[in-house]
């Protein structure tokens, strides 16, 4: 095993207070200092917007729904994944058995694919099934997209007023609760903004309440700036958490009514060289580490939590072999995995995953592998260990012995932590959670926050609500509230709607010429929540036990690079889909499928990745110098040992894509703008430079063009015109 540095985190104790008059809580049970804060905050008139850091934990849930299990109070969850809508279900249903609330709160959880198959069971249309379906509920728990695309006029017909469905939502809910927000870049934060104004300046007296442990303060700031009153729920800043050195010391604070939230962690950093398959090669190679955990600690249960799809493909069946002679359970969990392997991974002894595990869902471990790619997705990811004291299995309750974890890093971190002068952390040191993460916070890669983004494409949806309010069935109704909310969004953002209204013509002119057709692809880039993946293609996946979850989609430039992979046609897909939804008599929810680059079956996870670059047959030179968003067609792929790449290249070259193209190699581009891991820059190159070694240009598409947008003045040489947003 390479050498590790390890270090000890302390458990973490949070301050418990009476129970506020006339809140009903369970026998027994007692309120954390944040909680009934919270509580407080959202019963003041004088506030709007709450924001609750509390650490991972420490019960946000609670203190989100604790208004809703006392009666008369309803309240919608947006929860970033479904993974943790489908976690926060079982909590919130949990609760109402525990507090029998006299009302009986009603909760429904609501995901794109559940609507789509419910609206085609009744015969209605979304809209209707929407209607329908949150109407009488006091907790409605779906995701900010859906939340998103209702106040954007999508699930409506043709003369539909557009207040047709939010209008009566908004009415009836009371509060609009934002979890894990973290999570979310700036188009998502500018959008969540945008729909607030809208709520805010057509309804009176909504709440709007934020949960995550590491608030966005361009988000508290834009706000502000809004007239939104806002108020933080901070309790490392009030002192209401404790890090107890002893075990006396811990025994006091339990006989003082604080309750244990997080318990001691023994970390481990592990140096490696930043190589794509430098932490794959480490778990295979320290194999033993694992076993040797389930041997000295019965009863433990374990997650690894890794960056890459393909890497969690490989590697589960290689620990199923290792660890099934012991009778242990190996689950996985990724973007790729069907949702009856999701839900059956969280029971297994190992859980191997990736992104889609480490957003908020509570597990029940007491062992952890991880990497990470930067400060935040860090100690998000650490989050999830040491959150209990152990689970129920086959009725009995199982006791952890102990809490370690083994963070797979890059060698440079562990020199700028452990190295050097004065090192900020010292090997078998004791470490309290607010230093820990204020340190990692300052030595990891800090990733761009796309501030300029608000300014340069926040406005483009304020154009878009405000055009909506201005049509025909409603501009008399909401005249004072159009005018508001014209207000308010250009302060925010700090642009003139006419200007906008003056860029999005333009687009729609150009696109007009390009194509021949009436549309605006860079505004509906710009309207969506998360934009449109104009490389996304179908998967029939053949690695998949569960037929019903067999069909899948995924971005081309991950297909290209990791998956072995067979041609298919649209017309056999669904078919084969028809057929599974008749045979099965399960629904299979197909609206995604409907603007598919290409179709597949996926037969495997290649070993090491594959070379590919886009090409453009003309001359990138003069696309690059215009420095600008915009639709560009005639894009192939260059993958000579791709026999299929041709069927690809056919439909691809006609397409009209939304991008940006820079002229730097992608690796430069990354570097000098610090943009996140998974941030979709691609290389590319054209008729003069397809033979070199190294795609001379970058290329991003969709909303990654809008953000790289935002930044890419920096790269302007000092003789140009220096744009700065």
């Amino acid at each position: 095993m390479s050498e590790s540095y390890k270090i000890t985190l302390k458990s973490v104790y949070s301050q418990t207070v009476p129970t506020p008059d006339g809140v009903q809580i369970p026998k027994n049970w007692s309120l954390s200092w944040h909680q009934a804060a919270t509580l407080e905050a959202l019963r003041n008139p004088n506030i709007d917007v709450v924001f609750n850091t509390a650490m991972t934990g420490d019960g946000k849930s609670l203190a989100a729904y604790l208004e809703v299990l006392q009666g008369e109070f309803s309240a919608i969850g947006l929860y970033p994944t479904n993974e943790l809508a489908r976690d926060q279900e079982t909590q919130i249903q949990g609760y109402v058995e525990i507090f029998q609330p006299e009302n009986q709160p009603r909760v429904i959880r609501l995901s794109g694919a559940d609507l789509e198959i419910y609206a085609e069971n009744e015969g209605l249309k979304k809209g209707a099934a929407i209607a329908t379906l949150t109407s009488q509920r006091e907790a409605l728990l779906t995701n900010p997209d859906i939340f998103h695309y209702l106040h954007r006029g999508a699930y409506i017909i043709r003369g539909d007023s557009p207040d047709k469905l939010w209008g009566k939502i908004d009415k009836d809910f009371d509060l609009f609760i934002f979890d894990e927000f973290h999570v979310f870049a700036a188009p998502q934060i500018a959008s969540v903004i945008n729909t607030m104004l809208l709520i805010r300046c057509t309804n009176r007296r909504k709440k709007f309440l934020f949960l995550s442990a590491t608030p966005d303060s361009n988000l508290i700031g834009k706000l502000k700036k809004a007239g939104f009153r806002c108020q933080e729920i901070n309790p490392i800043d009030k002192n209401k958490y404790q890090f107890p050195d002893t075990a006396e010391q811990e025994q006091q604070l339990k006989t003082e009514g604080w309750r244990q939230v997080a318990r001691t962690i023994s970390l481990n950093f592990i140096p490696l060289e930043p190589s794509f398959k430098a932490s794959e090669v480490w778990l295979k190679e320290n194999s033993n580490l694992i076993v040797e955990q389930f041997h000295q600690y019965p009863g433990s249960k374990g997650a690894i939590i890794l960056n890459s799809i393909a890497a969690v493909k490989r590697l589960t069946p290689f620990f199923q072999d290792i660890l099934q002679p012991y009778g242990l359970k190996v689950g996985e969990n990724t973007g790729l995995s069907g949702k009856a392997e999701k839900e059956r991974s969280l029971a297994a002894d190992l859980v191997l995953g990736t992104s889609t595990i480490d957003v908020g869902v509570d597990f029940k471990i007491n062992f952890l592998i991880f990497e990470s790619s930067d400060a935040g997705n860090f100690i998000q990811r650490l989050g999830r260990l040491g959150r209990h004291d152990g689970y129920e299995k086959d009725g009995q309750e199982i006791k952890f012995q102990n809490f370690t974890a083994w963070a797979l890093v890059p060698n440079f971190l562990v020199e700028r932590l452990f190295q050097g002068e004065t090192p900020p952390l010292e090997v078998n040191r004791i470490c309290d959670r607010p230093t820990f993460h204020n340190i990692i916070a300052d030595k990891y890669r800090q990733i761009n926050d796309f501030r300029g983004y608000y300014k340069r494409w926040g406005a483009v949806q304020s154009f878009w609500l405000c055009y909506q309010l201005s049509d025909r069935t409603i501009k008399e109704q909401y005249a004072q509230s159009r005018e508001k909310f014209q207000k308010a969004c250009q302060e925010v953002f700090d642009s003139s709607l006419k200007s906008v209204a003056g860029r999005v013509s333009g687009w729609a002119k150009d696109w007009q010429a390009l194509s021949g057709k009436a549309g605006n692809p860079i505004a509906e880039d710009a309207y969506s929540f998360r934009g449109s993946s104009p490389l996304q293609c179908g998967l029939y996946d053949l690695t998949e036990e569960n037929e019903v979850d067999r069909f899948k989609t995924y971005d081309l430039p991950g297909i290209l690079g990791n998956l072995e992979i067979e041609v298919w046609t649209e017309a056999a897909f669904i078919r084969t889909l028809k057929e599974t939804v008749a045979r099965t008599g399960q629904p299979i929810a197909k609206g995604r499928f409907e603007h598919c680059l290409a179709f597949m079956k996926l037969r495997g996870y290649r070993e090491e990745r594959l070379n590919w670059k886009f090409t453009y047959s003309g001359d990138l030179q003069p696309i690059a110098d215009a420095w600008k968003v915009q639709v560009l067609k005639g894009v192939e792929i260059w993958q000579p040992e791709n026999y299929w790449i041709g069927e690809i290249n056919k439909r691809l070259k006609k397409e009209g894509l939304v991008c940006y193209v820079l002229c730097h190699p992608v690796a430069e581009v990354r570097m000098r703008l610090r943009l996140p891991m998974h941030f979709q820059i691609y290389p590319i190159s054209d008729q003069y430079s397809f033979h070199d070694t190294t795609a001379p240009y970058a290329i991003a598409f969709g909303q990654s063009a809008l953000l790289l947008d935002t930044l890419a003045y920096s790269f302007k040489s000092k003789g140009d015109e220096i744009w700065i947003g």
